[in-house]
């Protein structure tokens, strides 16, 4: 962002502080003030822009945002929130932006932002610059397996269970096949990190896949996978309709894990500063409301309808509210890993969590070896905004003392020190550096 643009957008940090109120104790199924957009010189540039959005359930703050007058309640009534059929769909209409048809910014995989601002994912093989405004969610997702694995009993950590898998599947001249929903994005990453730490080479042990997540299930009932991540309600969905069953949720591969972003064009924000933050302070409120549980039930009615995610609220319902049925009679309330939109910091956009998924990437060859990982994470995270934007509507108290959350250990007991990235990626044995 250029100097003039910034200093634009931290002017506004005074305006839109009406209706705070309800935010300061987390709102709720409180009413939000009808009026509270900033005027006048404070006022958005633009009223509108265009969203993209994939139908899971961790879209769920940019829908309420929209259903809720949220976005217009900040000066922004002509936002459109648009359903995109595939991530690649995803990274295509960004690149083309919504002067051609396409979007500007989107509900998106964490990693997509920076990749995107490398141009290692962009049609044109070009960069195209990114600003993860905010976390959207953590957790909530999950790595499913086909029923015909019952008896194997895959679970986050059952090395011999996934062992046996594979070896069958070679046995029959195949590999274990497994479907992620974009590459070098947190879902493959998930499934890459735990097939690794179980032993198994997610490049030569594995057919790793690309299917959409709304696609999921339906490849799995015809024999087309053997595992899947994705997030939810399709793990769920699975389950209801018994076609297999999860083998772990994501947030007992790592607790708390960042999953998906609220991300733009960094040139729309660049050009429209006060705009872009009018819509970031009503996604924070749009967290904040998704996160009260008394809203549960109105939020899941909202996005479960056909031009959202389009499927049962008994689909998406359960694991939103932490109870967990495996499939393989683990039953579970109240989940410690269930998706969190706002509570423990899950908006907070942290610094150190871009650093591991550009380290991932760099293991997996989606980035060179010898990316200067603070570079590229300081150029696409604007952690700076979210402060911004979060003092605007009175959740100062919900600003971490650091950019960092500090050192991350995983499932497996291998620790992530955002400090040291290299000393991590030299821990780890499988890996496919490029």
């Amino acid at each position: 962002m250029s100097n003039l643009s910034r200093r634009k957008f931290l002017i506004t940090t005074a305006g839109t502080a009406a209706g705070a109120m309800w935010l300061a104790a987390c709102g709720g199924s409180k009413k939000p003030p009808a009026q509270s957009a900033a005027t006048g010189a404070e006022a958005p540039e633009v009223a509108g822009a265009t969203l993209g959005f994939i139908a899971l359930t961790d879209s769920a703050p940019l829908i309420i945002a929209k259903e809720k007058g949220l976005f217009a309640k900040h000066g922004m009534p002509d936002v459109k929130v648009v359903k995109q059929t595939s991530w690649a769909v995803t990274r295509d209409n960004l690149e083309l932006g919504s002067a051609k048809g396409g979007i500007d910014g989107a509900h998106i995989l964490s990693p997509m932002p920076l990749l995107l601002t490398a141009g290692k994912i962009t049609k044109s093989k070009q960069p195209l610059p990114m600003y993860t405004l905010a976390r959207l969610n953590t957790q909530g997702q999950g790595i499913s397996v086909s029923k015909e694995f019952l008896d194997t009993d895959l679970t986050i950590d059952n090395a011999a269970g996934l062992k046996k898998a594979v070896e069958g599947r070679k046995a029959q001249g195949k590999k274990f096949k497994a479907a992620v929903t974009f590459p070098g994005g947190t879902h493959d990453l998930w499934m890459r990190y735990w097939l690794a730490a179980n032993g198994i080479d997610p490049n030569a042990d594995a057919d790793l896949v690309v299917i959409p997540p709304p696609q999921m299930v339906a490849n799995m009932q015809t024999g087309t996978m053997d595992t899947f991540c994705v997030g939810e309600p399709w793990n769920q969905r699975l389950v209801n309709k018994k076609l297999g069953y999860t083998a772990a949720q994501t947030g007992e591969l790592w607790d708390k894990h960042p999953e998906k972003s609220f991300s733009m064009r960094a040139d729309w924000v660049d050009k429209n500063p006060k705009a872009a933050k009018a819509m970031l302070m009503a996604v924070q409120e749009a967290q904040i409301w998704c996160q009260d549980p008394a809203n549960l039930d109105e939020m899941c009615e909202i996005i479960s309808k056909d031009k959202y995610i389009k499927a049962p609220v008994a689909d998406i319902k359960p694991r939103l509210a932490g109870n967990v049925n495996y499939g393989d009679g683990r039953d579970v309330k109240n989940s410690p890993y269930k998706m969190l939109f706002w509570d423990g910091n899950a908006s907070f956009p942290y610094k150190s969590h871009d650093k591991w998924f550009v380290t991932e990437d760099m293991r997996w060859g989606y980035l060179p070896a010898n990316t200067d990982i603070d570079a590229l994470v300081n150029k696409v995270n604007r952690a700076d905004l979210w402060k911004e934007a979060a003092t605007a509507i009175g959740q100062q108290g919900a600003i971490p003392a650091s950019d960092s959350r500090g050192k991350e250990t995983f499932f497996d007991g291998v620790v992530f020190d955002p400090e040291n990235p290299k000393a991590y990626l030299d821990s780890l044995k499988i890996k496919a550096l490029s």
